[in-house]
């Protein structure tokens, strides 16, 4: 482990020396200031990792170099020096930032416990850092994140696929991440120099699509001033990402079947036949063979774009994932906004975990940003959640357990296995021990409830009674 420093700043000599003295017993490299402007000098040449600050010093004092100590990135811990009988004014030190202070004359016990304690916090936090650091690189797929083992199936087809063109079919709740899937088989691919262009299908009213992704001659139509490249030329020799296919009109369906096949069409207005080379995935949240019987999607286009389909677990059944997702939040929210937010607590990850997650990572991903803006606090407690979050949801009220001294890891699994254990186990019962039932209910693919009731020890039989 890296060597630990202490700044020690005090306009007497001999306070200085005698506090050297002491800390010396400690092992850190010791570093000293005469005043609050040298000391916010050596501050940003040295980074101290504590520093010990008189309050009384001719030109810039404690106060005045405290408030600008704890404006730096990363600044040091400071405990604050001062006189007998001004602890109020060190008080008010640490409401500003400081983390201790000591009154003189202090006990030389007292001044070595301080150390000591500041200095084991430093390097808690540090091991912790280190720690979040390392769980976040191994959850980490590119952008996404994730451990369970649907999204451990996902990553496996993304692999599988980006080195080849065949159309792909990412289904899944809306929220649940759908085009950063898309954007990682972009990336993972050959075509990663290449454009990446994403159409919302669902947001272009339907006169306007087919100009959106073929493009249009002057005056093809009212309002056609001039010649417009479509998505389908923008993306040559990349890849069209094509969101919320399922909204697409059966007329432009038609068209986009086309392209697949021949890979050429014309400009609304043309009569130029335009080759294009593209690679299309397209993503849906809603049951596109429920639409075929409808007559609402054409069938040929769904075998089409489905020659490997992706399908994106919700939030609710990503129980493992919910540490690492919310870790992750708070650490980007926490630098976008400045604010002191760096973990969570085990209560607040129940709360969260039991939450069932309509609008799903998405949902999750704002809920967090609006608790670190809002909150000063640097630990994520219940009471910041948002009041939908916090309210009656599924699971019992009753409060989890885990073995004493379990380590953190070993904790957070008995709390996910009590978890997935009650919410199947409850799905089972109303569904009689029907499996498929279940896995329908639970929006599972049956062969994944069949591996969690293994992996959990459970017997659908015995809901059958």
């Amino acid at each position: 482990m890296e060597q630990l420093a202490i700044l020690i700043v005090d306009d007497e000599k001999a306070a200085r020396y005698g506090m050297r003295k002491v800390l010396a017993q400690l092992g850190p490299e010791l570093i000293e200031a005469a005043d609050g402007r040298e000391a916010l000098e050596t501050i940003q040449r040295e980074r101290p990792d504590l520093v010990f600050m008189d309050i009384n010093m001719p030109g810039m004092n404690g106060m005045a170099a405290l408030e600008k100590i704890v404006a730096l990135d990363n600044p040091p811990l400071v405990v604050m020096v001062t006189a007998y009988g001004s602890e109020k004014i060190a008080v008010e030190a640490m409401k500003r930032g400081a983390y201790d202070y000591l009154a003189k004359p202090y006990e030389l016990d007292e001044l070595r416990m301080v150390a000591a304690h500041a200095l084991e916090k430093i390097v808690l936090q540090r091991e912790n850092e280190r720690l979040r650091s390392e769980l976040l690189a191994r959850d980490r797929y590119g952008e996404m994140i994730g451990t369970c083992e649907p999204m451990q199936r996902v990553f496996e087809l993304i692999e599988k696929v980006a080195q080849s063109d065949v159309p792909v079919l990412i289904t899944g709740e809306s929220g649940t991440g759908k085009e950063m899937v898309a954007r990682e088989i972009h990336r993972r691919g050959s075509r990663e120099r290449k454009p990446f262009v994403s159409v919302n299908c669902a947001a272009i009213p339907e006169n306007l699509i087919e100009s959106e992704l073929f493009g249009h001659e002057k005056g093809a139509f009212t309002g056609a001033v001039t010649r417009r490249e479509g998505k389908f030329e923008v993306a040559d020799r990349g890849t069209l990402f094509l969101d919320e296919i399922g909204d697409m009109a059966p007329g432009t369906q038609a068209k986009v079947l086309r392209i697949l096949e021949e890979q050429r069409f014309e400009r609304l207005g043309g009569t130029e036949t335009i080759c294009v080379d593209v690679r299309l995935i397209s993503a849906t949240n809603q049951d596109l063979e429920q639409k075929i019987k409808n007559g609402t999607f054409r069938e040929e286009l769904y075998y089409r774009l489905k020659v490997v389909d992706i399908n994106l677990p919700p939030l609710r059944l990503r129980s493992e994932d919910m540490v690492p997702l919310v870790q992750a939040f708070v650490q980007e929210f926490g630098a976008k906004h400045r604010r002191p937010m760096t973990d969570i607590a085990p209560e607040t990850l129940k709360v969260l975990i039991e939450y069932p997650w309509p609008g799903n990572v998405r949902q999750l991903r704002n809920v967090i940003e609006k608790c670190v803006v809002l909150t000063d606090s640097p630990v994520l407690m219940p009471e910041h959640l948002p009041a939908e979050v916090k309210g009656p949801h599924i699971g019992p009220a009753k409060p989890w357990t885990y073995e004493p001294g379990a380590s953190f890891a070993e904790a957070k699994k008995q709390m996910v296995q009590e978890f997935e254990t009650e919410l199947i186990t409850s799905k089972l019962a109303e569904n009689r021990g029907n499996v498929s039932r279940t896995a329908a209910a639970l929006k599972l693919l049956r062969q994944s409830l069949q591996q969690k009731l293994r992996e959990l020890g459970i017997n659908a039989d015995e809901f059958r009674r």
